[in-house]
């Protein structure tokens, strides 16, 4: 996989500057994706739980094909490497966007 300073210069240091400005008490612990920076979209909080690291199910998977896999070998990977993993109470978490079809009306 190619390393994200190629892809994309700036955005680690645009990242670990939003994680140090808002979640300094838990850097340490935060649990980020390598090689997934353009994937993650926040960080995740709820009352009673630990802040973690949120990523784009969908740009993961992209990322994933970046690397020669057909869309249906990055699924499989993405689901059973990637988001299945538990690594503690800081483990990423992933969203999958939810869109209205054109024809919904509120």
């Amino acid at each position: 996989m190619k390393k994200i300073e190629d892809k994309y210069p700036s955005y680690p240091n645009r990242l670990t500057s939003y994680l140090e400005e808002n979640y300094d008490d838990e850097l340490d612990n935060l649990l980020l994706l390598d090689g997934f920076e353009p994937a993650f979209i926040g960080v995740v909080e709820s009352f009673g739980g630990k802040p973690k690291a949120c990523y784009s199910a969908e740009k993961c998977i992209d990322i994933l094909m970046e690397d020669n896999m057909s869309y249906e070998e990055a699924v499989e990977y993405f689901s059973f490497n990637i988001e299945q993993s538990y690594v503690g109470e800081y483990t990423p978490a992933f969203i999958h966007r939810f869109t209205f079809d054109d024809n919904f009306k509120f």
